[in-house]
């Protein structure tokens, strides 16, 4: 047993040695092998990411197992074990492509389509993701003002605020105008409470607000206006809350409340306060570095002519 492990340990090391003895007489080789990791590396890792949250890892653990088990049986001799395993192992194969027919399926489709962007990261940037999700947002919030429906959706921004989503209900779907009017739809599970967003996520629903307790406060203001302006005022969150009496839409910034807020004039207060304040800071930010190396290599550069 052992004699033909180390047979076989001999023999890898033999290739390797081989290998590398072709790669120091060809270096342009080397260029070539690191290409082909980086490739699959990268492939191997957005597969592990995409099976991690499907159930395709709990298979993928199982069919981990039976490998390790049937080189264990090789390495001990453990013949009629090694036998049944390396015997079914081609119609395994067959097995994991019926099992994995709706995975390969969507991988196929979007190496066919514009997806396959996506597939690999390349998608559009951060910014105009986030002003999209603004956008529908915006929607929703008119939709549920259209039918006088109670809604309070809070969007995070450089404060994170994850104690509120934790006592809430974990959602993390991408966000969609339908599924935040269903969210708020009477009656059902998840419309008593705030919606957040964060991450460009709808992150939880049914999160319970810290209320604000402000004596200047006209006592009109229900609860679901405090809590949008609790929220503000221990966070920079933004919320919008709709009225489920009137069918106006406020919004909650900085611990002040915006009452009866149109749709295009919300559409403008949410791209001001998260879009620009935030990716717009960082585009300026870039600019003045960029600004202040310029002035200092044009001062190296007079110190220079100076000297000379």
């Amino acid at each position: 047993m052992f004699e033909s492990l180390r047979l076989s340990v001999y023999g890898i090391w033999q290739s390797f040695m081989s290998y590398m003895a072709d790669l120091s007489e060809n270096p342009l080789k080397l260029i070539t092998l690191i290409l082909d990791l980086v490739i699959v590396i990268y492939i191997l890792y957005k597969f592990i990411v995409s099976a991690r949250n499907s159930r395709v890892w709990q298979l993928l653990k199982g069919i981990l197992l039976i490998l390790i088990i049937t080189g264990i049986s090789e390495i001990l001799q453990l013949k009629i074990l090694n036998f049944i395993l390396t015997f079914f192992m081609p119609y395994g194969v067959i097995a994991l492509i019926v099992i994995f027919q709706p995975e390969l399926r969507r991988m196929l489709e979007q190496l066919g389509t514009n997806k396959f962007t996506k597939y690999f990261g390349i998608d559009k940037d951060l910014a105009t993701k986030t002003k999209e999700d603004i956008y529908k947002v915006v929607i929703a919030a008119t939709e549920l003002a259209k039918t006088k429906t109670g809604g309070l959706i809070v969007l995070e921004r450089d404060i994170q605020i994850n104690d509120i989503i934790d006592n809430g209900v974990k959602i993390g779907a991408e966000v969609s105008p339908q599924l935040i009017v269903n969210l708020f739809t009477p009656n059902s599970p998840l419309h008593d409470g705030a919606v957040i967003i964060s991450n460009n996520k709808i992150a939880a629903a049914a999160c319970i607000l810290p209320l604000a307790d402000d004596k200047d406060l006209a006592k009109e203001i229900g609860t679901r206006h405090r809590a949008g302006i609790g929220i503000s005022k221990e966070s920079d969150a933004i919320a919008i809350i709709i009225s489920e009496e009137t069918g106006k839409i406020s919004v909650a910034k900085d611990g002040t409340l915006i009452v009866d807020v149109k749709e295009e004039a919300l559409k403008n207060i949410l791209i001001k306060h998260v879009v620009l304040k935030r990716f717009g800071e960082e585009k300026t930010q870039k600019v003045k570095l960029l600004n202040k190396l310029k002035s200092n290599k044009q001062i190296t550069k007079n110190e220079k002519d100076t000297g000379n």
